[in-house]
């Protein structure tokens, strides 16, 4: 007996013990870099890594947004739009801010300047902060999100359309050719449910890269196959989809331009219609009842029309604009990019957000 408990006790103060001292667990992980917003010393947006919490590897997400059954009343009258401080460019050499598309509740927009080459980037501007450079050296001009998430643009660098994870920045080609020659510079899309990819074909960038097109085009993307939709407009340059994705429209034609609508059977483009006169025409966005917003480049305003064609608004701005979308809470925020700034609009209907 005795023996046995002196060995209890001694497995009792064991136990004690033990318990006493606190486990140890892993030791807290070091936090990373800062990703401090910021510019270089060359006034350009500083580059930074992913966003806190995305991990580099994590692959974009099918994208789901619908227009609301209300959709809300569509603008009237003369419009002002306000420039966003925090996106004013700083650096010396000029160019301008394009492409934008509304995704994870940021405003992403292609920017480029006119040097050698048209270098471009691909900035993101959440509101409330700085812009940062989400995609370093892009060649990108228009933007769109693909079903799957993943960024679409249309680029001068390669004169391609190429695809990009927005997270880690990784590019591939989606087609570069047409007959067996390089695109003149792709420089706006517009993507459909089931994949098909439009896209205007200017000569704005053309001496980016080597080689280039006989005409300027108006491209259908199926896969593998490219087709002409139109070949009669000089410089088609914005292009959009109707909220039931029933017509396309495109504009284009220079300073005295047009807006054209292809009316989609089955998803075939038919022969287009223009049905409105647009100056310098440039990008355009599409709200949820329909009516397109044409950016009149040179003319520093925004003419907001029916889908017949009747002019309802007018926004202006204090620059030369480029393009636009809506983004922002219920998507009713109208965001137009152009000469080295940002602009918004707040509304009371919503809209597409690429």
């Amino acid at each position: 007996m005795t023996v046995q408990k002196t060995l209890m006790a001694m497995l009792i103060v064991g136990l004690v013990s033990a318990c006493d001292r606190a486990p140890e667990g892993p030791e807290a992980p070091e936090s990373g870099p800062e990703t401090v917003p910021g510019r270089t010393s060359q006034g350009n947006p500083m580059p930074v890594t992913p966003d806190a919490g995305v991990a580099e590897e994590e692959e974009p997400r099918a994208q789901t947004w619908t227009c609301p059954a209300n959709p809300g009343a569509a603008p009237s009258g003369e419009l002002t739009a306000e420039r966003i401080a925090a996106t004013a460019g700083t650096r010396e050499a000029p160019g301008l801010y394009e492409g934008p598309v509304w995704f994870e509740n940021a405003l992403y927009f292609s920017d480029f300047t006119f040097e050698s080459g048209f270098p471009s980037q691909i900035q993101k501007y959440s509101p409330g902060a700085e812009v940062v450079t989400a995609i370093p050296e892009s060649g990108s001009n228009g933007l769109t999100i693909g079903n799957d998430g993943y960024l679409l643009a249309a680029t001068h660098d390669r004169k391609e359309l190429s695809r990009y994870n927005p997270y880690t920045g990784e590019r591939e080609s989606v087609v570069g050719e047409f007959e067996g020659n390089v695109f003149n510079s792709p420089n706006d899309l517009a993507v459909t449910r089931d994949g098909t990819i439009y896209f205007t074909d200017p000569d704005f960038q053309r001496s980016a890269a080597p080689g280039g097109q006989p005409k300027t085009r108006v491209y259908r993307v199926q896969g593998d196959d490219v087709t002409v939709v139109d070949d009669t407009m000089y410089n088609p340059n914005g292009i959009a989809l109707s909220p039931n994705q029933n017509t396309l429209y495109v504009a284009g034609g220079g300073e005295q331009g047009t807006l054209r609508a292809y009316p989609l059977n089955n998803g075939e483009p038919g022969a287009g219609v223009d049905i409105a006169e647009v100056s310098t025409p440039d990008g355009m966005a599409i709200d949820c009842a329909g009516n397109i917003y044409v950016t009149e480049h040179a003319a520093q305003r925004v003419r907001v029309f029916s889908p017949q064609g009747e002019e309802l608004a007018t926004i202006g701005t204090d620059a030369n604009v480029t393009n636009a979308t809506f983004g922002g809470p219920g998507q009713r925020t109208l965001y137009i990019t152009g000469a080295g700034t940002v602009w918004e609009l707040e509304l009371d209907i919503a809209g597409l957000p690429y």
